[in-house]
């Protein structure tokens, strides 16, 4: 899945009264993702359910009493269109938009027979002014073996600088998804974040989906043995 696949401003909220920079930038969507979430759909043959909207009008991956679920102030931009909203609106925007992701995503889930539950996210190389090392990171909720599984695979390749839950964690809200619909049906489950600017093209995005696979495919195979075991 990807929460933050889209920079499209839909009616009635339009572009919140942002600049043509702040909606074409990270703040309103995570750059690169959506390709590198279509690749690997495709390479796993897997089903992708993905925003349709900025995660400035609505943070999919935000339950609505989160501050940040619409945020009035992203790390650089104001969103005049978010300041002052009453419950109600906000309420309106969880119903428009939340609803359907989180309706959409479960119906997928419950209907085929499922390995795992993947995001992909990705983040800038600079946040408040400190430039960030990692290149790729391997997040989880609680259950942290498809992450330990994947970030082996991937130092053990040196490709890349990669962690454990960076530049995120579970403490900052980011793993809302994770928590509902994979943790909460015993579903393994992993969220990974690129830095944006290794899959900014097209191009890239297909490289890094290519280059993840090794990584998804132990993280896959370690909750498969898991299961194997248990049974």
């Amino acid at each position: 899945m990807c929460e933050h696949a889209s920079r499209d401003f839909p009616q009635p909220w339009g572009d919140l009264g942002l600049s043509p920079e702040a909606a074409e930038s990270h703040a309103a969507w995570d750059i690169g993702a959506l390709d590198v979430s279509r690749a690997l759909a495709a390479l796993l043959d897997s089903p992708l359910v993905s925003a349709c909207a900025s995660r400035l009008v609505y943070d999919l991956n935000r339950p609505l009493e989160a501050d940040d679920a619409i945020p009035v102030q992203s790390e650089i931009y104001e969103v005049p269109g978010n300041a002052g909203l009453s419950p109600q609106e906000r309420a309106l925007r969880h119903r428009a938009l939340h609803d359907p992701f989180h309706d959409r995503l479960a119906e997928v889930l419950d209907s085929r027979q499922r390995d795992a539950l993947v995001t992909i996210h990705s983040f800038t190389p600079v946040y408040r002014g400190k430039r960030r090392e990692v290149e790729l990171g391997f997040l989880y909720h609680e259950d942290s073996r498809m992450a330990e599984a994947a970030l082996e695979v991937e130092q053990a390749k040196g490709s890349y600088r990669a962690a454990l839950n960076e530049p995120y964690a579970a403490s900052d809200g980011v793993t809302y998804t994770l928590r509902k619909h994979g943790e909460a049906r015993g579903l393994p489950s992993l969220m990974i974040e690129i830095r944006n600017d290794l899959i900014d093209t097209e191009a890239r995005a297909r490289d890094m989906a290519v280059h993840l696979m090794p990584a998804l495919a132990a993280a896959i195979a370690a909750v498969a043995e898991d299961r194997q075991a248990a049974e």
